[in-house]
């Protein structure tokens, strides 16, 4: 392995591989002979920002926490979640004013990172506008971090700023854990200071501080990304919009329970498919910890790999005009994605598969079922996100679209 600067997480000459296509995605995502680890290939982009997350744990520490974590993402659970959720959307949506050039996906992070912050705590109460709107900037600096260049503590460098980041993040959740751990409540940051395995573990308060940065990070990026390109998709082809719509309207409320979101079947069309055309996590790090082989290449101890699902989602092989906005590739009677086990991977796949996905579904229907009720929009047929990859993917340009409100709303 090259040797490591001390002042540095990046070694001199680290060594990165790309991992491309199904098969050799499967092989490094199920890891069966044990080569890969998550923690070492994760914490070289965002190890000083998120450590202590559960996508970057390994072995036994991962297990347990798993094991905890699954306790708070249990269908009751997520019911719960979801009655909370409507009457959140439906507030922060009157916030939102129709106009043409509405930037979407701006107005998107700000609503999903207000939801996680009811959600996973309740609300912060007592926070001014002026806090909330630092821990704002924080968790963007410290996803923005991950691909610094220059990765030393230096003023005005993406590093430093992620940094700063994740210390205005541990005060934030510190000065809320208390409360949280002498009185249980329904929302998130609670439920993680209570749970506990079958097996009686429980997690600590650094454990519940790092798990909550994590989570809030991943809920709402992750859910911004897949909704704004929604919005995107459904703009360019209002057919699909309609249909969508009409479902929607089906279910006649406009507080949907977790089993109505399921119902929504067209919607999960769409959702499925534009989790394809644009992956929230389009690259997942790995590191060999002993030479092994991928699809007969062999992979030297020390190896950073990165498995590429964004690539696999856009391969000609699997997906027929991969480019192409068709929905109808999940339905049963197609159904593309079934073509190859790794051919759709959006949430990872193996033992660190993303533990998520289900509140994740929830939540980004749950927010179009609100958007279809109140607003139709349009989006230029020609038009292509300017898609920013310094991290996870954003539409440079907020991602305008021409809001109006629905005649009866």
């Amino acid at each position: 392995m090259p040797r490591a600067d001390p002042k540095s997480t990046t070694p001199r000459g680290t060594i990165w591989v790309a991992v491309l296509g199904p098969d050799a995605c499967q092989e490094v995502l199920q890891n069966k002979d044990r080569a890969f680890v998550n923690g070492d290939g994760w914490s070289v982009l965002i190890g000083p920002f998120f450590h202590g997350g559960l996508m970057l744990l390994d072995s036994e520490e991962h297990l347990r926490h798993r094991r905890i974590m699954q306790q708070a993402f249990t269908r009751s659970r997520l019911e719960n979640t979801v009655d909370v959720l409507n009457p959140a959307i439906d507030s922060a949506l009157d916030a939102w004013t129709p106009a043409d050039g509405f930037r979407a996906y701006t107005a998107l992070k700000t609503l999903t990172l207000d939801l996680a912050t009811d959600i996973f705590m309740g609300g912060a109460e007592g926070s001014t506008e002026s806090e909330i709107s630092s821990v704002k900037k924080a968790f963007v600096d410290c996803v923005q971090a991950a691909t610094s260049v220059v990765r030393y503590p230096v003023p005005g460098t993406r590093w430093k700023r992620g940094l700063d980041g994740r210390r205005v993040l541990e005060d934030f959740f510190r000065q809320y854990l208390p409360a949280r751990r002498s009185h249980e409540t329904d929302d998130l940051f609670s439920v993680l200071c209570h749970i506990e395995s079958e097996a009686g573990q429980r997690f600590s308060d650094d454990e519940v501080v790092d798990h909550m940065i994590f989570l809030l990070m991943a809920a709402h990026d992750t859910s911004t990304i897949t909704i704004s390109t929604m919005m995107q998709y459904l703009g360019q082809h209002p057919q699909w919009q309609d249909r969508c719509r009409a479902e929607s309207l089906a279910l006649g409320t406009p507080a949907p329970s977790y089993t109505d979101l399921d119902g929504l079947d067209s919607l999960d069309l769409v959702m499925k498919e534009c989790l394809r055309i644009v992956s929230p996590v389009p690259v997942m790090a790995r590191r060999a910890v002993h030479d092994t082989q991928v699809q007969g290449h062999f992979v030297p101890a020390g190896t950073y790999a990165a498995v590429v699902p964004h690539f696999t989602h856009h391969m000609s092989q699997y997906w027929p005009e991969p480019e192409r906005f068709d929905p109808e590739r999940f339905a049963d009677h197609r159904r593309e994605d079934k073509v190859h086990r790794y051919a759709w991977e959006p949430f990872g796949g193996g033992v660190h598969k993303c533990l998520g996905m289900h509140f994740a579904g929830a939540e980004i229907k749950a927010i179009m079922h609100h958007l279809l009720l109140r607003f139709d929009w349009h989006v230029d047929a020609d038009y292509v996100a300017p898609l920013n990859f310094t991290s996870l993917p954003f539409p440079s340009d907020g991602q305008p679209v021409d809001l109006r409100l629905l005649a009866t709303s």
